[in-house]
């Protein structure tokens, strides 16, 4: 007998699938062990051309340590807790109140709103540079921790409220009718009932705006300026006009900055999955 063509799409799509994932995870990977084998090395390393070889003299201790010592790298973590953490909690918590309600109440406005925040996901950010950075200097927030963390708790908001909006609304609305008929106040239907219902979705959904926001360079740069408040993605920057030629010393910033959000993943995996496995279900 003839194979089958389903047979033979079948076989085409394993093997294609068992050379492409190989080859995508060296070229994911790819950068990150250079930068991971350059924290490591020496200078004279680095300046005899040695980038992917084996290091002559390895440098770990010496070069994650003069990071700490010879620049302000720990207040640079510090700025991006203060920042993301507040931010983080924001957005989840607005965007979780705001789903629900454009999820389970019917009201005229409801789908305008709704296409609102879908719109506000599409405008370019770039083009908010100069109105945001004088509305932050009116403000006198300009070159503080506040300037950041209110400009992200309201940029991030609108993608948060669709993604909670789309778990919520899958939530069975009779199980809310039900507490209403019993006198359930609203808060405590929201506290008691919604909230627990869609843990999943804002574990993974502070795992995501975390990353976001921990990463963000942009309005870091456009936002503040002093080593105060300079968050760790703009204190590399930075860092790299005094270490010109010391990319061992820059390239174990960059690892130690990468660290949390790396951590944070690893840390709520469980549901970070659970959430994303709950979005793909919903009809």
């Amino acid at each position: 007998m003839y194979p089958r063509p389903i047979e033979k799409a079948s076989a085409f799509t394993n093997i294609s699938y068992r050379v492409a994932l190989p080859i995508s995870i060296v070229l994911w990977l790819l950068p990150l062990l250079a930068v991971m084998a350059t924290s490591v090395r020496s200078l004279n390393d680095i300046n005899q051309g040695n980038y992917w070889g084996w290091p002559s003299e390895w440098m770990l201790i010496e070069n994650y340590t003069q990071v700490f010592t010879s620049t302000p790298m720990f207040q640079y973590l510090m700025n991006s807790l203060i920042i993301t953490l507040p931010a983080v909690a924001g957005c989840v918590a607005l965007s979780t109140m705001a789903g629900f309600a454009l999820a389970k109440y019917n009201f005229k406005a409801n789908i305008w709103i709704f296409a609102t925040f879908i719109a506000g996901n599409f405008v370019p950010f770039q083009i908010l540079m100069i109105p945001v950075r004088d509305l932050t200097i009116q403000f006198g927030l300009y070159d503080t921790h506040w300037a950041l963390i209110l400009f992200h708790v309201a940029f991030q908001t609108g993608f948060c409220t669709l993604f909670m909006r789309n778990f919520i609304v899958g939530l069975p609305t009779e199980l809310i009718e039900s507490a209403r008929v019993e006198g359930v106040s609203e808060f405590k239907i929201f506290w008691h009932i919604v909230l627990p219902l869609v843990k999943p979705a804002t574990a993974a959904l502070a795992v995501l705006v975390f990353t976001f926001i921990w990463n963000d360079f942009f309005w870091a740069l456009v936002l503040v300026q002093s080593d105060e408040v300079r968050p760790v993605t703009a204190g590399l920057s930075a860092l790299q006009g005094q270490w010109l030629a010391s990319w061992q010393l820059i390239s174990a910033g960059a690892v130690v900055a990468a660290l949390p959000p790396v951590i944070l993943f690893f840390t709520m995996q469980r549901h970070f999955i659970a959430g994303l496995t709950l979005g793909a279900t919903k009809g």
